[in-house]
């Protein structure tokens, strides 16, 4: 018996697949520098399709878009500016003529509940480039201070997977090597156990490629589901082979 520990759990550089529609939605909205909504659920792919254009275009990322200080510290690192013992007030002030300068687009990632002053720095980054918003939601509710903003952002909404995406991603893991080509007959079983979620697949591919099974056998098809939900739930969990 071999037991492994997270540590030893590793992520795949999976190839970016599908998304033809949002893709062109997104170049066609970067092309005429306009605001942007990237919306969807959790695990659906909003990441992986602002990592995928940054590979492409010069964007400004801040992939953690909650406090303030954080967004600035991001924003400076990418415009190279240095904080220094500066307060947050000449912080933004000179994060935003920064931006002017730049003329990027700007992504804010993992936007969720928004206060008044993080709305507020929001608007004003609006009046001078180019933004992408990716939430979770667009409810009020959900998102706060930022929704009256929205009327002006295009949507570009993304939903899970259909199986030909499921079988897509497989395709090129198995293309690249990352994992066995025996993945491609359980393909159904992928998309089933998945439900469609970009994050969960992922994460059974990753289990996949890291403990190789026997894909035929209905056991090991549940040890590795059931393995992926142990790296879910408490990623330090010792898991015994």
């Amino acid at each position: 018996m071999q037991t492994t520990t997270s540590n030893e759990h590793f992520k795949l550089t999976l190839p970016f697949v599908g998304r033809r529609k949002e893709v062109a939605q997104l170049e066609r909205l970067h092309a005429q520098a306009k605001q942007a909504l990237i919306l969807g659920p959790v695990g659906v792919g909003k990441t992986e399709l602002v990592r995928h254009f940054a590979s492409r275009l010069p964007l400004l990322i801040c992939p953690e878009s909650v406090r303030l200080s954080e967004i600035y510290s991001a924003l400076e690192g990418q415009l190279g500016l240095d904080a220094g013992d500066l307060k947050l007030v000449p912080r933004k002030n000179r994060v935003l003529r920064a931006l002017a300068g730049s003329k990027r687009t700007v992504v804010f990632d993992g936007l969720g509940w928004t206060t008044p002053k993080l709305s507020s720095f929001l608007e004003c980054v609006m009046a001078r480039v180019p933004v992408w918003i990716a939430a979770r939601s667009d409810h009020s509710w959900d998102i706060g201070h930022v929704w009256p903003l929205l009327n002006r952002v295009e949507r570009v909404e993304l939903h899970s997977f259909q199986p030909t995406e499921t079988r897509a991603l497989v395709e090129a893991a198995v293309e690249a090597g990352l994992i066995p080509g025996e993945a491609l007959e359980v393909v159904k079983w992928l998309h089933y156990r998945s439900e469609g979620s970009p994050l969960v697949l992922r994460e059974l591919l990753e289990e996949l490629a890291a403990h190789p099974c026997d894909l035929s056998n209905p056991h090991a098809l549940r040890r590795l589901d059931l393995d992926r939900r142990i790296h879910e739930v408490f990623p330090t969990t010792l898991v015994s082979k």
